[in-house]
């Protein structure tokens, strides 16, 4: 691996792997964004001092978006899905919180993950092959759960119906200073469904956009926002890891998506922005994306 820094280094693979697309996002390049409000229940005032989690509305955008660093991918070559928010804070301030389908990661560090990224030259097909799944699998046995989630991910059949998880720890802070590990999920209220294979290969490019359409034309999409509250023993580092399932589970509020946002695509869904009440936790692979996302602001809003 070369001397540069290691976020630019996995960058430049991910446009090696996957191509050059001037003006895109390195990853999840094909999305939109709307405008929505959040209403806060004050479930989790105890836990943690931030503005938007007190009881109270504040408004946000929403980024629902496609997995594949290629934007001419269909829909659904792509099965992993985005969900990213952005919580609209007083005098500018912002707050993240960025989701896919998926509750888990492939890679623990940023150095394993820009080193798979070598192996994974099949996946711009976006059918990986199964020898590079079982190389992948090899050099990095940590990661065979979320390799054997993601071959058996069915995409969802709607962004109004997917399920999405923030899949990193972030702490929560209360007025006194004391930490509590949480992750976040988004339910939809529509329901969790999936596609089937048979249907997902009839879909066109641009049907979940159509879709979304269709629905905020009929009213407001909405998704509960759940955390999930971590204990002593779990592990707050590896993104690679899920939690026991027995892990006490509270909605903190709800979502609604509300129209089209104009002139939005600039945002930058950054998950390292927090606020007052919430920390990043110890996990590099979420610290690593901070320095990822910039420098892919900085191609795209060249011209890169």
């Amino acid at each position: 691996m070369d001397k540069q820094p290691l976020a630019e280094t996995a960058v430049n693979q991910i446009e090696k792997v996957f191509g050059k697309y001037p003006g895109y996002r390195r990853a999840h390049a094909r999305g939109d964004v709307y405008e929505g409000v959040f209403s806060a229940n004050g479930a989790a005032s105890g836990l943690t001092a931030a503005p938007h989690f007190k009881a109270g509305e504040v408004k946000v955008l929403v980024r629902f978006s496609h997995s594949s660093p290629d934007p001419t991918w269909t829909d659904i070559m792509s099965p992993v899905k985005g969900m990213a928010v952005q919580f609209q804070l007083p005098e500018g301030a912002v707050a993240n919180i960025v989701g896919v389908n998926s509750p888990i990661f492939m890679a623990k560090t940023p150095e394993v993950f820009t080193e798979m990224l070598t192996i994974m030259k099949s996946f711009k097909n976006g059918k990986p092959r199964v020898v590079d799944l079982a190389q992948l699998i090899a050099k990095y046995p940590e990661s065979r759960a979320a390799i054997e989630v993601l071959k058996k991910m069915h995409a969802p059949a709607s962004f109004a119906t997917g399920r999405y998880h923030a899949i990193h720890v972030f702490y929560f802070v209360d007025d006194q200073g004391n930490k509590r590990p949480i992750k976040y999920e988004w339910e939809p209220e529509a329901g969790v469904d999936t596609l089937s294979l048979t249907s997902a290969a009839s879909m066109p490019i641009e049907y979940y956009k159509a879709d979304l359409e269709d629905r905020l034309a009929a009213g407001p999409v909405a998704f509960q926002l759940n955390i999930i509250l971590g204990e002593t023993e779990d592990p707050t580092d590896d993104p690679t890891q899920e939690w026991p399932a027995e892990r006490k589970k509270l909605t903190i509020g709800r979502l609604m998506v509300t129209k089209k946002a104009e002139n939005a695509e600039s945002v930058i869904f950054d998950p390292t922005v927090t606020t007052l009440g919430i920390e990043c936790s110890e996990d590099r692979i979420l610290n690593f994306r901070k320095e990822a996302y910039s420098i892919s602001h900085e191609r795209r809003t060249n011209g890169m």
